[in-house]
């Protein structure tokens, strides 16, 4: 089974260093390793001092690299759907060049980028996946999308495919634009299904971890918690979290150094406790550039020492079922959360969670399907959801955290 490793962070931390410093441990041990970037400001091949490509790129014995582009992606994925955006684009007399330059719409580059993970896993031609991922605002828009992506295939995609059929040459006429084919619709069916799949992939607690890299200082810690949250909200989980540019013993009186030390050592408890169980690891400063593969062994080194980058430091659930009290109780793990930030609403099947402007809608188990909803609580960092024990006709009841109980 290939282990997918996924790094993020705050913008500048240096999550991208980690990853390819992990990569480059996985590949010494023998597994067959990719490090790919998912983010499109890409810096992997800086960080190696090597020129990658937007396809596999060989580094090192058993090591391969990545930096896919926006235009390699639309070929690969959605060729279509873009034949049809630039018709839509040149209808009414734009320029075809410039017709298929507006095409390339936002997010296509990072969505490329993330679907290229089931295909190195399809492939089987990898042990281990290292993923460089985007800051994490926009890895966590992308990984929200899965939710979409299913609302528009079971609801969306086949009334426009029935209003293709029976009337695109009389709408046509009518809006003066082109109504999508058949094969558009099944193209963008086919891609959005490709993204479901990365989803499951990345969500597999038997191959898949995120590893967050923050620095010690406040807003990299607060933005670390806030992703935290947010991976356990689509059910993403955490094995490590990596504390980097740790300054050394020693500066404690040396000025400004001295001060950050002192910063850094205040913080380190918090993050410790914060994170718990979640083992909390430290990258020390280091007094040079670390640029290449030999100053990236030593940042990989200074992390894992002995041990295997690709084992699981730690495993636990983002959500579960339990049976409880002749009922069942759903469980969240919402770290760093009040329920004051908490909405609940349920729609038959279907229990929507959100949390501070991003929202998760999971599908309930066969158990808890008819069985209503009965109270919601926060303990522990943990949202505890409340089913009665026997089946009911009733659904769609809204529910709100509660302070100390139902």
């Amino acid at each position: 089974m290939t282990r997918i490793l996924r790094y993020t962070g705050k913008g500048g931390v240096g999550k991208t260093s980690i990853a390819a410093a992990t990569a480059l441990l996985s590949a010494r041990r023998g597994y067959r390793t990719i490090v790919l970037s998912t983010d499109i400001a890409h810096s992997l091949a800086d960080a190696f001092d090597l020129p990658l490509g937007p396809t596999p790129t060989q580094i090192a014995p058993n090591l391969w690299g990545q930096e896919p582009d926006v235009y390699h992606n639309i070929g690969r994925y959605w060729s279509t759907i873009q034949k049809y955006m630039a018709e839509l684009f040149s209808w009414r007399g734009l320029d075809a060049v410039l017709a298929e330059e507006m095409t390339v719409l936002p997010g296509m580059d990072e969505l490329g980028n993330l679907l290229w993970i089931a295909d190195h896993v399809e492939s089987g031609d990898y042990d281990v996946i290292v993923v460089d991922a985007a800051p994490t605002g926009e890895t966590l828009r992308l990984l929200s999308l899965p939710e979409a992506s299913r609302w528009w295939i079971e609801r969306i995609a086949p009334i426009g495919r029935r209003v293709s059929k029976i009337g695109r040459p009389m709408l046509e006429r009518m809006i003066g634009v082109p109504i999508p084919r058949d094969e558009v619709f099944a193209a963008a069916e086919r891609l959005l299904q490709r993204l479901d799949k990365v989803h499951r992939l990345l969500a597999d607690p038997e191959r898949a971890s995120v590893r967050i890299a923050l620095n010690l200082e406040r807003l990299s810690i607060v933005e670390a918690q806030r992703s935290f949250t947010y991976f356990h909200l689509f059910g993403y989980p955490s094995d490590m979290v990596v504390c980097n540019r740790v300054l050394p013993a020693g500066l404690d009186g040396d000025g400004s150094f001295g001060t950050m030390r002192q910063a850094q050592q205040r913080y380190m408890p918090e993050v410790i406790a914060q994170y718990a169980p979640v083992p909390v690891r430290t990258v020390p400063q280091f007094d040079r550039e670390m640029i290449g593969p030999e100053r990236l062994i030593e940042i990989g080194e200074a992390l894992f020492g002995h041990e295997d980058p690709t084992h699981f430091f730690y495993r636990g659930r983002p959500y579960q079922v339990k049976a409880e009290d002749g009922g069942h109780v759903l469980e969240v793990a919402l770290p760093f959360t009040t329920r004051d930030e908490i909405q609940l609403s349920r729609d038959g099947d279907e229990l929507s969670l959100q949390v501070a402007g991003l929202r998760r809608t999971i599908v309930l188990p066969r158990a808890l399907v008819d069985a209503p909803t009965i109270g919601a609580k926060m303990e522990d960092g943990v949202l505890r959801i409340r089913f009665e024990g026997r089946a009911d006709t009733r659904s769609g009841k809204s529910t709100k955290p509660s302070k100390r109980g139902d």
